[in-house]
């Protein structure tokens, strides 16, 4: 089913960056496969016991500002994290035309900004490796707040840096923890990814509208262009 937005009530468009634009295959593959058989050739164990090691680990940090430090994790781990993601860098890559929705959304006029939990090292390198910046006015990380987005100081913060009207916004995240957050500070629009990981099949986006495909989105922002 299409999604109707209201696109002359939207001025601001938020948009998450891993999982959203880009394809959540990296960073799963990163935690998930790469750092655990390389915590296990570091610390000299097995493949399951770093599994067993790191899972209570990364359970604790899940949402918080430290779950997406690569500074906590490299003195955490005793591993050059920076490094091991430029390890498996080919594996990012653009989901299927979000450089398209980008496009649309720039000649529309409306303002745009990527909102990330993303470190900035992390940040960078994608940008390295995909063109993203161009496309707009702002690049946030939640690590230049002190806040992760699941957190309400992360919203107000952002409002004061990068003054936009929740009631006329539009954040598109794969996070439905985010997301919620978002609905609590007032976005009056909202939506989920049904498969922010290429590899991992779509997924239930619970109480929320989610984009399949961007390109339903720019048949629809490009007609009211029209």
């Amino acid at each position: 089913m299409p999604i109707a937005l209201p696109w002359s009530d939207i001025d601001t468009v938020l948009l998450d960056m891993d999982g959203t634009l880009l394809d959540l295959h990296f960073d799963n593959h990163f935690w998930l496969d790469h750092l655990p058989q390389r915590y296990a050739e570091r610390h000299g164990i097995s493949r399951t016991m770093a599994e067993l090691e790191l899972g209570p680990l990364f359970h604790a940090h899940a949402g918080k500002l430290t779950w997406y430090c690569l500074d906590f994790w490299t003195k955490e781990l005793d591993l050059p994290i920076r490094e091991m993601k430029r390890e498996i860098a080919d594996l990012i890559a653009l989901r299927p035309d979000a450089d398209r929705f980008l496009a649309a959304l720039r000649q529309s006029g409306k303002r745009v900004a990527l909102i990330t939990n993303a470190h900035r090292d992390s940040l960078s390198l994608k940008l390295e490796r995909i063109e993203l910046a161009p496309w707009f006015d702002r690049l946030i990380s939640s690590h230049d707040y002190g806040f992760p987005k699941e957190d309400a100081q992360f919203w107000h913060a952002l409002e004061r840096e990068f003054p936009f009207d929740p009631a006329r916004s539009l954040f598109i995240d794969d996070s439905l923890s985010v997301l919620r957050s978002a609905r609590r500070h007032g976005i009056a629009h909202l939506l989920a990814v049904r498969e922010p990981d290429s590899r991992r099949g779509a997924r239930d986006t619970e109480e929320f509208e989610a984009v399949d495909d961007w390109l339903a989105l720019v048949h629809a922002l490009e007609g009211r262009i029209d």
